[in-house]
């Protein structure tokens, strides 16, 4: 029961180094994410549904992907493929992504850098929700004393941030959910915004992602239509 209720991994290996430890970092590269020139690729890694998987959100997916690059020698994965969750279909993400060697990143993080955030006196901050329980209860996302936009059903959002230091994310329904945020111009944040169970209206739950995670979550929200 406890390997049904694990994804499903399938790898595609066409060459191996030795296997890295597993406190060694894997780099993931999103799907609008570029791959180094000077990347070798080792092979293919799929993660997705077994059809009794229960427990895999996009970060879980994402590291079992980590664990077998790490196996074969690899220091990264581009992902090349991503498929959220359905009402009618799967639960689980699901993913493909390519398992790479790659020895210098200097000069592709160097070619990649937001060149408009260079010196910016503002930081981005990517806020969005999926749909999940409570589709019809909305909430607005506080920085401090001021509303920088309203948490919706199936909605993202990019602000501007012009303060910059420690600052508190938070948003109220019935309860009141806090996100402690230290916020440097120049760099960018992902907020995924949620609900919860509550008593009589469902409790906002704000989490700061990682920008690979955010990124892919971001993009599997489809734009509204004006």
């Amino acid at each position: 029961m406890l390997v049904s209720c694990s994804p499903k991994i399938t790898t595609s290996i066409s060459k191996t180094y030795s296997a890295l430890n597993y406190e060694e970092e894997v780099i993931v590269l999103s799907i609008s994410d570029s791959e180094p020139d000077n990347a070798e690729l080792l092979g293919t890694v799929k993660v997705g549904d077994s059809g009794f998987s229960v427990d895999c959100n996009l970060t879980m997916v994402i590291d079992k992907a980590k664990i077998e690059a790490r196996k074969i020698g690899g220091n990264a994965i581009k992902i090349t493929k991503h498929s959220p969750p359905t009402i009618l279909g799967s639960s689980c993400h699901r993913i493909t992504a390519n398992i790479l060697k790659v020895d210098n990143w200097d000069n592709y993080f160097t070619a990649n850098a937001d060149s408009a955030l260079i010196d910016a006196d503002y930081a981005l901050l990517h806020v969005y929700r999926h749909s999940g329980a409570g589709v019809l209860i909305n909430y607005d996302l506080h920085l401090g004393d001021t509303v920088i936009c309203r948490a919706q059903n199936k909605w993202k959002e990019t602000v501007k941030i012009y303060k910059d230091g420690l600052n508190t994310l938070w948003a109220r329904t019935e309860a009141k959910a806090e996100l402690p945020i230290n916020i440097k111009f120049g760099n960018e944040y992902y907020i995924r915004c949620s609900l919860t169970t509550g008593f009589f209206v469902g409790h906002p739950k704000l989490e700061l992602v990682e920008n690979t995670i955010g990124q892919m979550e971001i993009l599997s929200i489809p734009e509204k239509k004006q």
